[in-house]
């Protein structure tokens, strides 16, 4: 039997608009690096021959590159209207390519486990129709005027959801004898017909994207899993004579400057080797070696950058981050919160993420003897 599935993505998302004030449509919200709609096609992919997408041919066009789908059709006003489109589509496929049975899904609806939609196919064995539903479990009250007007027996209640799936030429059929689009899902058009429609067992994660909370629960359920990993770096630097002191990225009113191949800022290099340490990427002389020429009086801002773009390359985010600067003199309490909002900009973390405080070694060795500065640092990243 061959398989399509209409995929809908020509809905405006008014409630989920209205409760998140995005102006982009729900189906095509970044959900785990990629649009909803990406994740609902990449489901049914293994489960279907053909694809049809029905939305925006542009967006779906962007949203669906590389994926194997037949060239996107403009929805209609009503949901009716969108998949009458979608079926029309596949008809208009050569007779041996069309299919014998299609599904129907929503773009919003972006984790579909694979025993839902197998279930749903196997039941087209036996029924004109089939949908993924679920028992209601909640007590169930009318309103009326605000209060509670009666209680409705939730026994033997479904909520139902997608895909639904149908026999190709049936559904074809009642979509073009259907006299007003006001069908709200496919299986109404079955049961009006007098057709059996059979529920099959659908799934509490099968959500569809309707409110801000439902993104943050798929989130939970589509993306990768983060760990915790923590790394501590170390530096130490002498201080020189005609240069200007460079500390967590902020130049520091002080008689001497630091001793370096780079501006010789402490703090950034501890931090960076924190964060390196954290992803097990070594340490700032592996990716700034000091033989280099290149990094002759280089801004270490440049390093913590890049520290940064490794953590969010490796699909990761910094909780936080600790330094200790180690020095007798110049105070760093009076900058330390300049120093904070540098290291928050550079790493694009809010600055609550970001700790800076001084110690000093109570004049004991060469920190005592203010012959240079120490740092010690770490930080915390998650990472998948």
């Amino acid at each position: 039997m061959r398989v399509a599935a209409i995929l809908l993505a020509a809905g405006s998302g008014s409630r989920y608009a209205a409760a998140t004030g995005s102006t982009t449509a729900k189906q095509f919200v970044t959900l785990a690096g990629r649009p909803v709609i990406r994740h609902a096609a990449e489901a049914l992919a293994p489960h279907v021959s053909l694809l049809q997408p029905v939305g925006d041919p542009l967006m779906l066009a962007e949203a669906l590159k590389g994926l194997d789908a037949l060239p996107p059709v403009v929805g209609g006003r009503e949901r009716q209207d969108s998949v009458r489109a979608g079926l029309e589509a596949l008809d208009a496929l050569p007779e041996g390519e069309r299919p014998d049975l299609v599904l129907v899904h929503d773009g919003a609806r972006p984790y579909v486990p694979a025993r839902l939609v197998e279930a749903v196919i196997a039941a087209l064995g036996e029924h004109p129709g089939a949908i993924p539903a679920v028992p209601v479990a909640d007590t169930l009250k009318r309103g009326k005027g605000g209060v509670i007007d009666a209680t409705v027996s939730r026994d033997n209640l479904f909520r139902a959801q997608t895909p639904q799936g149908f026999r190709f030429p049936l559904l074809r059929d009642l979509h073009r004898s259907a006299q007003a689009a006001t069908a709200t899902d496919d299986a109404l058009l079955l049961e009006g017909a007098g057709f059996s429609v059979a529920l099959t067992p659908g799934s509490e994660d099968n959500i569809k994207l309707t409110y801000e909370e439902d993104l943050v629960r798929l989130e939970r359920l589509i993306g990768p899993a983060l760990l915790p990993r923590t790394g501590f770096g170390y530096d130490v630097h002498a201080f020189a004579e005609n240069r200007p002191l460079i500390i967590c990225g902020i130049d520091v009113p002080h008689t001497r400057g630091l001793a370096g191949h780079s501006d010789a800022d402490v703090g950034i290099h501890a931090l960076c080797d924190a964060i390196y340490g954290a992803l097990a990427e070594g340490d700032i002389g592996r990716h700034f070696p000091p033989s280099d020429n290149e990094w002759k009086d280089a801004d270490s801002a440049r390093f913590l950058v890049h520290a940064g773009e490794l953590i969010r390359k490796k699909g990761g985010m910094l909780i936080n981050a600790d330094v200790t600067l180690i020095c007798e003199r110049p105070k760093i309490g009076p900058h330390a919160t300049a120093m904070r909002e540098r290291l928050a900009s550079l790493l694009q973390v809010d600055i609550d993420r970001i700790s800076v405080k001084a110690t000093t070694s109570e004049r004991l060795g060469f920190t005592g003897r203010e012959e240079g500065i120490a740092c010690a640092a770490s930080a915390t990243v998650l990472v998948p």
